[in-house]
C-alpha cells in the first residue's frame, strides 16, 4: 500500500480536531501570536540544537509549544508549531501509555467494585499489583509490563473509543509494548474484591488493526528480523499511532480540564485526578527506584534528559516520554513554582543515522536527548524572560 496516499476521509479526521483545538485552545487574541518563538529557538547557537537544525529533514522533527498566560481567573493558550503534521507518521513508543493510564482510571471510575488500589494479576501469572502501582511504574520509569496489564484491563478497542470521544485528535492504539504484541484477545484478570475473594474478568475480543495509509509509514533502508538483516524499508503500518497534536491535546485536557466542554474531559473524580497529576510528575527516586540507575531525567527529556543532576524542587514536569526504533518523544506541562513560568511542549525526533531498524544503533545519547533537553531549556529561558 502506498505510503503517500491520503484518503479523503483521513483529511476530515485530521481537520475536525484542529478546528476544535483552535476554538478551545486559543480563547483570546495574543498580539505576539504572529511571532513564532520556535523560529528563534531553533536558530540557537547551542550545539545540541544547531547539530540537528543543520539537516532537520533527516531527523523528522515535529514540535508544538503552547504559551500559557493567566489573567485573574482566565487562562489563554497560544500555540506555535514546527512541522506538526498528523498525516506524517512517527512511532509514538511509550507515549501511548499516557492515554492508556488515563483510560484505565476512567474505567475504574465506572465500576463500583473496583478502584485504583484493587489488587489483581493476569490469569496464569503470579505477579500481583494494584492499578495504582502500575500507573506509578508507567510514569516513573515507563514500565512495559505495567502498561500491558492495564492494556489487558481495557482492550485496544475500548482505549481507542475512550480517547477518540475526547476529540483531542486522531490516534490508533493497536498493540501492547514488547510482549504478546499481536494478540487480539485480552488475557483475563484475577481481581481481588477483598483480601480473600477474587473474580475473573472476561476476555475482551478486539477488532484487527487496519494498515495506516499516511506519509512516513515506510522508514529507513533496512531492519533486523531476529538475526537476519532485511534490506528494505521498515513498515510501521500496523503499529501504534499517536501524533503530536493528539498528545498535546490530551495533555491540555488532563492539566486544564475546565477549559474544555464536559464531553471532552476525562471522567475522573477529584481524587483520581490528583493521583494522576502526582504520578505524572513523579521522579524515579520518589517511586523507590535507584537514582544511580534511574536519574531524575530518565523520563524527563525536556531540560534534564542529558544530565544526571537532580531536578530542583520548584521545577514540576508533568509528562510522558517514549523511546524506541530511534524515535524520542516527550509531551510535558512544565511549571516553575518560584517564577510562575509554565508552558506545554510536545516534540519528537528520529535519530537513526544508519537507516537500519532493530539494530539498537541509535543516537539517543549523542543527538536526541541533548536536542530535547536543550529545546526545553531554551523555551524555559524564553518564558522566563517574558515573565520577568
Amino acid at each position: 500500500m502506498s505510503a503517500s496516499k491520503k484518503p479523503a476521509h483521513l483529511f476530515l479526521i485530521f481537520l475536525i480536531p484542529c478546528v476544535v483545538f483552535f476554538f478551545f485552545g486559543c480563547r483570546k487574541s495574543d498580539p505576539l501570536a504572529s511571532i513564532n518563538p520556535l523560529d528563534e529557538i531553533l536558530n540557537s547557537e547551542d550545539t545540541a540544537i544547531a547539530t540537528v537544525m543543520d539537516s532537520p529533514e533527516k531527523y523528522e522533527i515535529q514540535i508544538r509549544y503552547s504559551r500559557i498566560r493567566r489573567s485573574a481567573d482566565s487562562l489563554n493558550f497560544t500555540h506555535f508549531d514546527y512541522q506538526v503534521d498528523a498525516a506524517q507518521y512517527f512511532y509514538p513508543a511509550s507515549t501511548v501509555k499516557f492515554p492508556i493510564a488515563v483510560a484505565a482510571l476512567e474505567k475504574l471510575n465506572e465500576i463500583d467494585s473496583l478502584d485504583r488500589n484493587t489488587r489483581f494479576y493476569i490469569e496464569g501469572d503470579s505477579v500481583e499489583n494494584t492499578f495504582a502501582e502500575d500507573i506509578v511504574k508507567i510514569f516513573a520509569v515507563s514500565d512495559n509490563h505495567a502498561n500491558n496489564r492495564l492494556f489487558e484491563f481495557l482492550g485496544q478497542d475500548n482505549i481507542n473509543q475512550r480517547i477518540q470521544e475526547k476529540k483531542a485528535g486522531p490516534l490508533r492504539i493497536s498493540h501492547r509494548l514488547g510482549f504478546h504484541r499481536d494478540d487480539r484477545a485480552t488475557q483475563p484478570l484475577v481481581l481481588y474484591l477483598n483480601d480473600t475473594v477474587t473474580t475473573l474478568s472476561e476476555t475482551i475480543h478486539n477488532q484487527p488493526a487496519l494498515p495506516l495509509d499516511i506519509d512516513g509509514i515506510l522508514k529507513g533502508k533496512g531492519y533486523y528480523e531476529k538475526d537476519s538483516l532485511v534490506m528494505e524499508p521498515f513498515d510501521f503500518a500496523l503499529k501504534n499511532y499517536l501524533p503530536v497534536s493528539t498528545l498535546h491535546g490530551l495533555m491540555q485536557r488532563v492539566i486544564f480540564p475546565e477549559y474544555f466542554p464536559p464531553d471532552q474531559r476525562f471522567n475522573l473524580s477529584a481524587d483520581q485526578r490528583d493521583f494522576l497529576l502526582s504520578t505524572m510528575k513523579i521522579l524515579p527516586r520518589e517511586a523507590g527506584y535507584d537514582p544511580e540507575q534511574y536519574p531524575d531525567g530518565y523520563c524527563k527529556f525536556f531540560l534534564y534528559g542529558d544530565t544526571k543532576q537532580p531536578i530542583a524542587d520548584h521545577i514540576e514536569i508533568y509528562n510522558k516520554v517514549g523511546f524506541a526504533y530511534g524515535t524520542l518523544t516527550d509531551c510535558a506541562y512544565i511549571r516553575d513554582t518560584q517564577t510562575g513560568v509554565e508552558f506545554i511542549l510536545t516534540a519528537t525526533i528520529l535519530v537513526n543515522k544508519d537507516g537500519i531498524f532493530n539494530d539498537d544503533v541509535y543516537e539517543y545519547d549523542t543527538v536526541g536527548l541533548p536536542f530535547l533537553a536543550a529545546l526545553g531549556r531554551e523555551l524555559y529561558q524564553y518564558e522566563l524572560a517574558g515573565v520577568k
